[in-house]
């Protein structure tokens, strides 16, 4: 009989320890039971966890950052296919990576129960879940972008900071940290062409700008120096004007009587006449 016990029990120590798995390190385990028909029916665990009932299952969510990018079914990149509010056409390939946040991966596993419990577990998130709503986000602000906002020195900055803010948010909506992300937007090779030629043309018309400029402060100088040709072929400089200016007030101040009528001024440089009249209109 005790032998029989002893069959007995030993048979349910072997039975209950091929029914039992061990949450590894560095990984969340999260047991769900009864279907997982509500939230009540997954809690946290560690060690080994009894998952023999029907309807059990373990959840083993790695603890350590994750990262990805987005990758067609046979493993090849994928590029995705953006467009401007002016329809112009743009590319981006997403890079990021995330970790679970501990205190929310009850709900994580809860609200992604569907994708499965096995190791790929992380990557059918990603798949199904992470990167359509990635690619919805940027899709949906690349439309509040022109061309030349987008091309512009910084614009593509400010439009990655834009993306990234709002998929944190997502993320942290769905239990997830989002630690790094770029969009890696380009343009497309036709409108890269077309911005390349538009910018050897502004180059090209800032150039002749310039030749301008330079060529308008050579005629006007060409045309000083003539003036100046044209003076000295006279004979006549601003030294021998100025002496003869005070020659002719000279020749008035000897000509005068003392009376304004019937003289005409030769010009502002008589400095005493002013002051002569208001004499004479005194006495």
């Amino acid at each position: 009989m005790k032998k029989v016990i002893g069959f007995f029990l030993g048979a349910a120590l072997v039975f209950g320890f091929f029914s039992c798995e061990r949450v590894a390190p560095n990984f969340y385990g999260v047991l769900m039971e009864n279907f997982g028909k509500s939230k009540s029916d997954y809690s946290r665990q560690s060690g080994r966890v009894l998952t023999i009932s029907p309807g059990t299952e373990l959840f083993q969510v790695p603890a350590w950052e994750q990262r990805a990018n987005f990758t067609n079914d046979d493993g090849s990149e994928r590029i995705l296919i953006l467009l401007a509010s002016d329809n112009t056409e743009f590319t981006a390939k997403p890079v990021y990576s995330y970790k679970v946040i501990e205190s929310k991966v009850v709900d994580l596993v809860f609200n992604n129960a569907r994708l499965g419990s096995g190791e790929n577990f992380m990557r059918a998130l990603e798949d199904n879940v992470l990167e359509p709503r990635i690619y919805d986000i940027i899709k949906e602000e690349s439309r509040r972008y022109t061309t030349d906002t987008l091309m512009a020195q910084g614009g593509s900055l400010r439009f990655e900071e834009r993306v990234q803010e709002i998929i944190r948010k997502s993320f942290e909506a769905a239990g997830l940290e989002l630690i790094t992300f770029s969009s890696n937007v380009r343009p497309s090779e036709k409108v890269k062409s077309k911005i390349d030629t538009r910018n050897e043309v502004n180059t090209n018309i800032s150039v002749l700008d310039q030749q301008i400029s330079e060529q308008r402060k050579r005629n006007e100088l060409a045309e000083l120096q003539a003036q100046e040709n044209i003076i000295r072929s006279r004979g006549i400089t601003p030294e021998i004007l100025q002496q003869q200016n005070i020659k002719n007030n000279k020749l008035f101040i000897q000509k005068w009587n003392g009376r304004l009528d019937g003289f005409t001024l030769l010009g502002p440089n008589v400095p005493f006449i002013k002051e002569l009249t208001s004499k004479a209109a005194v006495k």
